[in-house]
């Protein structure tokens, strides 16, 4: 199948109010998923070993180094503030800026874990994905084999997936981060701003494994998430959520991805579903 074929063929649908509300229990259908078919388990066991080893270096370094980095942060302010009156509000709201500082920290921990648990148990995610294509769909559609040269092929795109991710957040990235330095109104554009993005991110990783089997372009895959919003917004803030927990996270990445891709063979593929037995 070509990728105009395979991209003819995607129909997401955002569904509207309930579509929104759907978005947000796709997680949930995932874990009933693996509660039905127990088959599905090495597939989860296999990166959740990854992610337990990955995410205790992670956690150490990052918490440990995160939190000295955030009281620096907040003393700093405290004492740039000029006004006494102005320096002692400040200081008493502290505790609710670092608490804001650790919820950005965890946040951005949890986007690191996703992309290099994402990278190393990438072989268990493929696999997981279609087992749960065919048990969703009745088939798998996937480009035929291209012999050892389809490794290098899968390679390839695989960093230019990753490359073009890096671009994209720098250039809707670096702006929000100007943002910020205008008091007020610039940090709260910021903020909401830097979270859609992570989303979306956090979206293009989570469909990626059904995507990619269908050989599409990096700019086809943005207008498929775009196009099935606003259910795909509402499973992507849920999954970013679901990142930010610290232990939570480390079994998040393949829930997520099975999650993405229940949501792919309902409201993306436009295959007729099998009956049910």
């Amino acid at each position: 199948m070509t990728k105009l074929d395979a991209s003819k063929r995607l129909k997401p649908r955002g569904g509207g109010l309930p579509g929104l509300l759907l978005g947000f229990s796709y997680p949930l259908r995932a874990l009933r998923l693996f509660q039905k078919h127990k088959s599905l388990w090495p597939y989860v066991i296999g990166p959740l070993v990854i992610n337990i080893l990955l995410g205790g270096v992670l956690y150490s370094l990052g918490i440990w180094s995160g939190l000295k980095l955030v009281n620096r942060w907040t003393q700093q302010l405290i004492n740039w503030v000029g006004p006494a009156w102005l320096d002692t509000v400040i200081e008493f709201l502290s505790p609710v800026i670092q608490g804001g500082l650790i919820v950005v920290l965890l946040v951005v921990l949890g986007l690191v874990l996703l992309q290099f648990g994402g990278i190393l148990g990438s072989p268990f995610y493929g696999q997981l994905s279609e087992k749960i294509e065919i048990l969703q769909a009745g088939k798998l559609d996937a480009p035929p084999s291209m012999g050892a040269g389809a490794i290098v092929i899968d390679i390839w795109r695989a960093l230019m997936f990753e490359l073009k991710k890096l671009l994209l957040l720098a250039a809707i990235g670096l702006p929000l981060l100007l943002g910020n330095l205008i008091p007020g109104v610039g940090t709260l554009v910021a903020t909401i701003g830097g979270i859609t993005l992570a989303s979306l991110l956090v979206c293009l990783d989570m469909f990626d494994a059904p995507l990619e089997r269908r050989r599409l372009k990096f700019r086809q895959k943005l207008g498929i998430v775009f196009r099935a919003l606003p259910a795909s917004g509402s499973f992507a803030l849920v999954c970013l959520g679901l990142f930010s927990i610290p232990l939570m996270n480390l079994l998040a990445i393949p829930l997520c991805v099975a999650a993405g891709t229940l949501f792919f063979c309902d409201r993306i593929l436009s295959a007729t579903p099998p009956p049910a037995s």
